[in-house]
């Protein structure tokens, strides 16, 4: 089959990972998106380091965990949300005020809610994890 989305796959596999109580996960195929997702996600603490494997085809990315992730997904189809509509999407996506991130796509790059708002930027919403 074709792979339709790779960071839908990508949070899939770090997902079900994190729910065995693995260490490691190898994600494949490696996207420009989901190494800058992976890297949010790291600014947070939410999983380690990651290292990107160079295979000459899609590549292949290892992320370690560190078991502090209780869900990651993502939001397709990706729509769009201005400043005003960031509060309502955090509300119906994340259990809490005070933890979790929704990860968008903006003029600036990939970020999460909150840089965004700080930046005074709107975009489109790619995922989320707490």
């Amino acid at each position: 089959m074709v792979r339709m989305n790779s960071l839908a796959d990508a949070l899939r596999c770090i997902n079900n990972a994190e729910k065995r109580g693995k260490r490691q996960v190898l994600i494949r195929p490696c996207s420009k998106v989901v190494i800058r997702f992976l890297t949010v996600m790291m600014k947070h603490g939410y999983i380690g380091e990651f290292e990107i494997v160079d295979d000459h085809r899609a590549g292949k990315v290892v992320v370690n965990l560190t078991g502090r992730l209780n869900k990651c997904g993502v939001i397709s189809p990706r729509f769009d949300i201005g400043i005003r509509d960031i509060e309502k999407w955090t509300t119906n996506l994340l259990p809490s005020r005070q933890f979790g991130y929704v990860v968008m796509t903006t003029s600036g790059g990939i970020m999460d809610h909150e840089e965004a708002r700080r930046k005074h930027l709107g975009g489109k919403i790619l995922g989320f994890f707490f």
